[in-house]
């Protein structure tokens, strides 16, 4: 199976498909992982994916933030934050998106607040407050979701978005990316991810023109610019497990 047909097969027209199953992938740290990473091999070998995977080069590209209203360049991080990247759209109708969203946003405020007790924070779980440390690493991890839907997610839409999601924009780590247009998005996802991106009808929606296919992929990528995780299947990634996944190579 070649590396887009492997990634096809994750994704569905409904995007259903790609939130099914869990995304394995808690290595060993410092046994015998692939050079410049922090975290061992995952359980699950990738590197048949069409996206990036394990060890390789984060890819690199220049993609404005509408509300911090510049331009935010992916090896600009390089040397001095992380990066925990993922694609959405606020229009999505079947949960997918959010799911993707919540998982960013919870290493955020975890970042944040490594001991959970900030009130701002207060749905962190338990089981995340037992294993973590105390020190708060916020500015060592940059959140870089992209949408694929600029013509809609406009730079007050990704506001009550963020708003809605319980974002933290002022925190600084966070950016709502937004090509310039549809077919920049598609270019990005296409030769950058290896994720083809169309417009589907909505007909079957009410208020709905048009959808997207789902792939629900996170990445983490350390400060070198090396992937140390992929999630195919991030709407079903335990929580808990990103989370200790970014914390790890942050802090490393």
């Amino acid at each position: 199976m070649d590396r887009r047909t492997f990634m096809r097969s994750l994704a569905a027209g409904t995007g259903v498909s790609a939130a099914v199953g869990t995304a394995g992938c808690l290595g060993v740290l410092g046994t015998g992982g692939a050079e410049g990473t922090v975290l061992g091999p995952p359980e699950r070998d990738l590197s048949e994916a069409s996206f990036p995977s394990y060890g390789e080069e984060m890819p690199d590209f220049t993609v404005p933030d509408p509300i911090a209203d510049e331009e935010v360049t992916v090896s600009d991080f390089e040397g001095e934050r992380a990066v925990l990247w993922t694609s959405f759209y606020t229009n999505c109708p079947d949960g997918v998106c959010p799911a993707l969203i919540l998982r960013l946003r919870r290493a955020q405020a975890v970042a944040a607040d490594p001991t959970g007790r900030n009130p701002k924070y207060p749905f962190l779980p338990s089981e995340i407050r037992d294993v973590i440390g105390p020190e708060a690493y916020g500015d060592e991890v940059a959140f870089l979701p992209i949408t694929f839907d600029p013509e809609r997610d406009t730079a007050e839409a990704l506001r009550g978005y963020a708003a809605q999601q319980g974002v933290d924009l002022d925190a600084g780590n966070w950016h709502f990316l937004r090509p310039e247009s549809y077919e920049r998005a598609q270019e990005i996802h296409d030769e950058k991810f290896g994720l083809v991106i169309e417009k589907q009808p909505a007909e079957d929606i009410e208020n709905l023109e048009y959808r997207f296919p789902h792939y629900g992929l996170i990445i983490l990528a350390n400060k070198r610019g090396i992937v140390e995780r992929a999630y195919p299947r991030g709407p079903q990634t335990e929580v808990e497990r990103l989370v200790d996944d970014v914390q790890r190579v942050v802090t490393a």
